[in-house]
């Protein structure tokens, strides 16, 4: 089995990492040969269909949106509360004086409808998957489905879900993790990826710290059929995320990043700063409710030009990272 369908020239998908991909982004890893991927995970479904047509208006290629699968839990106030206070010092030193964010809200089922009018035939979910129902739905639209999993176990249960193919997403990679059954578990991509080539039948998808040539042919090696790379594409000259972030990751050292769930409330892994450093023994509130409470600190903190207060989400090998147009990083892999 393999990935023909998804009309790629090399055998590399650009993780979708959502709030740093940008039309101009997603269609430059389209044109150099990879499948370039719309991280939707905080938009709303009329976003979702203005960067679908801005990706559009830019290239011909096929490329993927991966949505969020919408997580229902009911806050205990008092834990919002005690989160929410947690977070003063930070406000006061950035001159934040506003009261607590308003809650976000998901638009998954009309996010999913957006695709379905706008003929996107290549999503990807993260955090879980879809209802029995919208899984028919695309697939009657022709949609090619494609999991996440950060274990065997989820590897199966995409299966059992009736994906096409699933990311395997190692503990090196950058950003939140993928995880979706049971306890957080961190193993290594390798480790990871040839279990799940040999308790699935589906194409595998190797994530995680893929950071040149070598370990995408190792990856290849083992049985994966393409390599999903993020952290490798952050500092290109397309890529949407802050030049602050950017200059973080190509003056970072090896070791540099550590897990935190400081920021959003769920484990993501990133360059570790003062932020994570101070919150560690803080409150925080679940997801998506920490990453709400947090917005308006990260985006004032960008503004004054403070990556301490950020979220650098960047994977284990991000020291390996170089500057460049997205065509002459992709090259480097090929």
């Amino acid at each position: 089995m393999n990935l023909v369908f998804l009309q790629m020239k090399h055998p590399i998908i650009q993780a979708p990492m959502a709030g740093v991909t940008t039309p101009k982004f997603v269609a430059a890893c389209a044109e150099a040969g990879a499948l370039g991927s719309i991280g939707a995970g905080y938009l709303s479904a009329a976003d979702t269909r203005k960067f679908i047509r801005e990706v559009k208006a830019r290239t011909e290629k096929p490329f993927s949106v991966n949505l969020f699968i919408p997580e229902i839990i009911e806050p205990n106030e008092k834990q919002l509360e005690d989160a929410y206070n947690a977070l003063e010092p930070f406000r006061r030193e950035l001159g934040i004086t506003s009261e607590i964010q308003k809650r976000s809200t998901s638009e998954f089922d009309d996010q999913v409808q957006v695709l379905i009018e706008e003929s996107i035939k290549i999503c990807s979910f993260t955090f879980g998957m879809p209802d029995e129902k919208t899984i028919h739905l695309l697939k009657e639209n022709g949609v090619y489905l494609i999991g996440t999993a950060t274990t065997v176990q989820e590897s199966k249960l995409v299966v059992d879900a009736k994906m096409d193919a699933v990311v395997v997403q190692g503990s090196e990679a950058g950003g939140h993790r993928g995880s979706f059954h049971g306890e957080l578990t961190l193993s290594p991509q390798n480790e990871l990826l040839i279990d799940c080539v040999n308790a699935v039948e589906i194409p595998v998808i190797a994530a995680g710290g893929i950071a040149n040539k070598m370990m995408l042919e190792t990856a290849l090696s083992a049985g994966a059929k393409a390599v999903q790379i993020g952290t490798a594409l952050l500092a290109s000259n397309e890529s949407g995320a802050n030049p602050l972030h950017k200059r973080e990751i190509l003056h970072s050292t090896e070791g540099c990043t550590t897990f935190t769930t400081a920021f959003s409330g769920k484990a993501a892994r990133g360059i570790e700063n003062r932020f994570i450093s101070e919150m560690k023994n803080a409150e925080i509130a679940p997801y998506p409710y920490q990453n709400d409470l947090t917005k308006e600190i990260r985006k004032e903190a960008a503004i004054q030009g403070k990556s301490d207060f950020m979220s650098l989400w960047s994977g284990e090998n991000v020291h390996l990272t170089t500057a460049g147009t997205v065509k002459e990083i992709i090259e480097k892999f090929i």
